[in-house]
């Protein structure tokens, strides 16, 4: 297994320069040197030629890679990890485009890569928060002023979801951040979302009827925008605020457009890099390879 960390492109392929190093690295962070095979983890594996397995229980042949993220693919594991490395280290992601031209592959097989990984990406985003909580909800899409005219939502202003597609945050501020697409705001959907992820916090909001319910779940104070008020001593909502300004930014400036259908995926990317904001370049990596059982084959990303 590599030992040294790589800070940059050209410390990655140095670390892992043929297909038979990234192997044995997976290897390492996936079975720590006891292979157990996927079919059925109380049976004796044998080792079989071109890194190959098999499972005797179940009379299976398998490798590193099966039922993984890299299930199935034709494309090398050098690019895999570059692909891996970019998007977890770009603060606001990248795009197909750019990332087909960084390793060579087309367009199509760039954003099916990319897909993959952030299928993955959803490990950071189901934390129990404490303490202190800040939360907020946020409408991601385009803006309906700018639309064409045919294309217009009518009456779509402020909180409407007509054109636009809700996202809730919380944030334990020196903590962790989850944030979900949700399909509206009433207080029944946020009450619900508060309830799985917030066990023994002070909450702030701002004043959106959709929070009504919080004071009777938890200490809860609120900041009145509507007054122009946005910091009263400790009470303020700055931290998840700013997690969706770097949301916003990273959506319109290098994806253009996401839809409702893999939004989640584009948020999960997102909150990932937040909560791994403390980790290394090597930690962060490490970190997704570990944990890239979340296999997705381009009939479910299309049709899911």
């Amino acid at each position: 297994m590599v030992s040294k960390d790589f800070n940059s492109l050209f410390e990655l392929f140095s670390a892992f320069p043929d297909e038979q190093s990234c192997i044995d690295h997976l290897e390492e962070l996936r079975w720590g040197g006891v292979v157990i095979s996927p079919f059925d983890s109380t049976s004796k594996v044998y080792k079989c030629k071109d890194n190959k397995y098999r499972c005797k229980n179940t009379g299976k042949y398998f490798n590193v890679k099966t039922n993984t993220l890299f299930d199935g693919t034709k494309i090398e594991l050098r690019k895999w990890f570059a692909a891996i490395w970019i998007v977890t280290s770009h603060k606001k992601g990248i795009s197909s485009y750019q990332l087909s031209r960084d390793i060579d592959v087309t367009q199509k097989t760039a954003w099916f890569m990319l897909q993959r990984i952030r299928n993955c990406f959803g490990i950071e985003n189901n934390n129990d928060l404490n303490n202190t909580v800040e939360m907020d909800e946020t409408y991601v899409g385009g803006k309906n002023k700018n639309r064409h005219a045919d294309k217009k939502s009518k009456n779509a202003r402020g909180r409407s979801i007509k054109d636009k597609t809700p996202v809730f945050g919380m944030v334990e501020r020196k903590g962790k951040l989850n944030a979900k697409v949700v399909p509206d705001t009433t207080c029944e959907t946020l009450t619900q979302e508060t309830i799985k992820y917030v066990k023994n916090a002070i909450v702030y909001t701002d004043e959106w009827w959709g929070y009504n319910s919080i004071k009777n779940l938890f200490q809860h104070e609120i900041v009145k925008h509507k007054m122009s008020e946005y910091v009263r001593e400790h009470v303020y909502t700055n931290t998840i605020e700013g997690f969706w300004s770097l949301l916003k930014r990273g959506i319109i400036g290098i994806y253009h457009f996401t839809s409702k259908q893999h939004l989640q995926k584009y948020v999960d990317e997102f909150v990932f890099r937040y909560n791994t904001r403390h980790h290394s370049e090597r930690g962060r990596f490490d970190l997704l390879l570990q944990n890239t059982e979340h296999r997705l084959t381009y009939k479910e990303l299309i049709y899911g």
